[in-house]
């Protein structure tokens, strides 16, 4: 499997960005770390291996990156003012530097021109982040594998409320979503999928909260409760992998 390090200066969170990218061809997808983890995690916890496949044979690149969880969301001490603020910037990092990285990198891998789109992939916190992410810019993002996340700002800032934590807590924004907002039109133009199992440390009354919306709303989506049996576990995340990402690149 073809790998490249980078590391580059954020203008947006003014310091250095780690990433790493696996894969020599075929469509991005962004993969976002579990709670406080790093862009090596997408290696180290082995999930190379459960999106193999599709790497190899040059369907997919992953651009793996670093999250600022620990100066945010994880920091429920700290200022929920600046710790919103903060992640923000991150949001900024991500559409505004990220996503021009990743089309560059692709399209003159595989030849393409043009505003390519990404798959926005996580779990557990990243998957908070990835929907985050994708029902805020579904101009940028063309599909979403949302796996054990936590779809509230409430999480990392409890009963705090500003137009930032607003923004970017899903189950708040899309409530209020207006019926006639162009946004959904491109969402049901996308490939949505959010997955949560019922066992041991998994959240599932979030995804019910953020179905229902979805719902609601008419924004069509993929949303798969596993069974009791399933865990908040990266055993689990692999056979979700599995089992959904040809859906995802239309395989099924």
């Amino acid at each position: 499997m073809e790998t490249q390090y980078f590391k580059s200066y954020s203008s947006a969170l003014n310091r250095d960005m780690e990433c790493k990218v696996y894969g020599h061809g075929g469509r991005p997808v962004l993969f976002i770390p579990c709670q406080d983890g790093r862009f090596y995690d997408f290696e180290n916890f082995k999930m190379t291996e459960a999106w193999n496949p599709w790497i190899e044979s040059g369907q997919v690149m992953v651009f793996a990156v670093d999250t600022v969880d620990q100066e945010t969301w994880s920091d429920r001490s700290g200022d929920p003012e600046w710790r919103i603020w903060r992640y923000e910037q991150w949001i900024r990092y991500l559409t505004d530097e990220m996503v021009p990285f990743i089309r560059d990198m692709v399209n003159k891998r595989n030849g393409w021109e043009g505003d390519t789109r990404i798959l926005v992939f996580g779990c557990s916190l990243g998957a908070t982040h990835g929907a985050n992410l994708f029902f805020r810019r579904p101009d940028l993002f063309d599909g979403l594998l949302a796996l054990s996340g936590i779809y509230t700002a409430e999480y990392g800032f409890g009963s705090y409320m500003n137009e930032l934590v607003y923004y970017n807590s899903p189950i708040h924004s899309l409530s209020n979503l207006p019926d006639d907002h162009p946004y959904i039109e491109l969402f049901n133009q996308r490939k949505v999928i959010i997955c949560v199992g019922q066992g041991s440390w998994e959240m599932p009354n979030s995804t019910r909260q953020l179905h229902s919306i979805l719902m609601d709303k008419g924004i069509h989506a993929w949303v798969d409760y596993w069974g009791h049996d399933c865990s908040h576990d990266w055993f689990w995340w692999y056979k979700q992998v599995d089992y959904f990402v040809p859906y995802l690149l239309g395989q099924k």
